[in-house]
């Protein structure tokens, strides 16, 4: 599953930047912004989202930003998250740990991508008129989706399988400890039936 995941989110985010770059070239199209200034790189669509095309040389929401030394080095962290990522993700075997796992990777391969393509990750989802003043893209959108689902793992899906898990090895224990105490029983031939110790078979046998 989580490597499914990863696939789907790194191709939604591909053909996403893709189509914004070739298909409406929105770098180079000019459109009124909601001040009523013409803006190169912009499309309005509606009240609360719009298209913004912006060059990010950082990670998520333009943090970080620097020239070549960062473009490398965001490239090679982000490609060694994903590889640890994939890695612990072998183990898990509980759903939303392997979902939030699968956006992460995919996530960070997905802008990994346009860093060793272009130098720069394409951002271009824009929702300021709802006062979020960063400009981000489906790989952005992968990460912190999975954030989310490795915490709602975390604090409310693992602390049950844990308990769950403890009382699965009190029960096998307590059956261990019943099987132990079982005894024999023989019949007596004008005797009413009576549980004997294994000791007390040895005894009578050799009398």
């Amino acid at each position: 599953m989580t490597v499914l995941l990863a696939i789907i989110t790194i191709a939604l985010d591909q053909a996403s930047k893709l189509w914004i770059l070739h298909g409406i070239k929105l770098p180079t199209n000019v459109d009124v912004n909601a001040n009523g200034r013409l803006v190169q790189g912009h499309m309005d669509l509606g009240p609360i989202f719009d298209l913004t095309y912006v060059e990010n040389t950082g990670v998520s929401f333009g943090l970080f930003a620097g020239g070549m030394v960062s473009r490398v080095l965001l490239t090679a962290l982000a490609l060694g998250v994903a590889i640890f990522i994939l890695h612990w993700a072998g183990s898990l075997t509980r759903r939303w740990a392997a979902i939030g796992a699968g956006f992460i990777v995919g996530g960070a391969i997905g802008n990994a991508i346009d860093r060793a393509s272009y130098g720069y990750v394409v951002d271009f989802l824009d929702f300021s008129a709802l006062y979020f003043p960063w400009r981000f893209n489906i790989a952005d959108t992968g990460v912190n989706l999975g954030v989310v689902c490795l915490a709602y793992d975390a604090f409310f899906v693992a602390p049950k399988s844990t308990t769950k898990g403890a009382e699965a090895e009190t029960t096998a224990h307590f059956t261990s400890d019943e099987a132990g105490e079982r005894v024999e029983e023989e019949t007596f031939p004008d005797e009413p039936s009576r549980p004997i110790r294994p000791e007390n078979k040895d005894s009578r046998s050799s009398e």
